[in-house]
């Protein structure tokens, strides 16, 4: 579930446009993006490493995780979205810390 957030810019780089960064305060805010310009991953950085919310989103723009970092370590509560359910994970000093999963109504998704 993390690898969403541990791909590397050179490998993206090579099959998509070029990330996008730019300042925002104290923080570096990166944008990433697939082949067709569409956002695949947004966060921030703040003295050169992960620091804040990021997002990833598959290729049709619907989010598909959401994660959190303080200086570089997972930090709070980090969500996973696939096509049946939603997993969240909780993470305390850079540690999973709790595990929950939810069954997502296929009604409910479609809207």
């Amino acid at each position: 579930m993390a690898a969403v957030f541990t791909i590397s810019a050179a490998a993206m780089a090579q099959e998509s446009p070029e990330p996008k960064f730019e300042k925002e305060g104290d923080l570096i805010k990166g944008t990433f993006y697939y082949e067709d310009g569409t956002v695949r991953q947004q966060g921030t950085y703040k003295n050169g490493v992960l620091h804040g919310d990021w997002i990833a989103y598959d290729a049709e723009g619907k989010k598909q995780s959401m994660a959190n970092y303080t200086e570089g370590e997972k930090t709070g509560k980090w969500f996973f979205w696939s096509l049946d359910k939603l997993t969240e994970v909780d993470y305390d000093s850079n540690q999973i810390a709790e595990v929950n999963t939810w069954k997502i109504d296929s009604a409910l998704a479609e809207k």
